[in-house]
């Protein structure tokens, strides 16, 4: 089972295949509104203003399982982001990145890109990179400022 056999519910309760992102590059983050390192939004936000019109997608999963982190609904989440942050990528509907109710997109960028201590996703904000084909290239921990991806999404994208 491929990334694009799977699908996952957008914040407005309508479910998306993945299969709609085939031949785009996407980074795909677990994310939170109440985090240290929410400010992050602002990063990622930018990545998809300069490479959108370019096949590049942004993919938010707000996840609550760290810190009690984002404990709003996806409404509250989704005016969050907009309001402070301008968000418009696509945000999905509030998921466990781990444990017994993990969702099966993070379950699959795992089993392909492992993290140092452990495949469980360690915090808010852990990033994967997926090429125009579906494979997991690069995982960022949660530290990773999203500007300094810019250039592995430039070498992905390839124009």
């Amino acid at each position: 089972m491929g990334l694009y056999d799977l699908s996952a519910t957008l914040n407005d309760g309508k479910e998306k295949k993945l299969s709609a992102y085939k031949g785009k590059v996407l980074l795909i983050v677990n994310t939170a509104s109440k985090c240290g390192f929410t400010p992050q939004y602002q990063g990622l936000q930018a990545l998809y203003a300069k490479y959108n019109d370019r096949g590049f997608e942004l993919l938010a999963f707000p996840c609550d399982q760290f810190g009690h982190q984002e404990p709003g609904s996806d409404n509250e989440i989704k005016t969050f982001c907009e309001t402070n942050y301008g968000v418009d990528f696509p945000l999905f509907a509030k998921i466990d990145v781990n444990g017994n109710d993990e969702h099966p997109v993070f379950k699959f960028l795992k089993s392909e890109k492992g993290g140092l201590l452990g495949d469980s996703i360690k915090w808010n904000f852990t990033k994967f990179l997926v090429d125009t084909k579906g494979k997991v290239i690069e995982r960022y921990a949660p530290t990773t400022p999203p500007e300094r991806i810019g250039p592995d999404i430039e070498k992905l994208l390839g124009k």
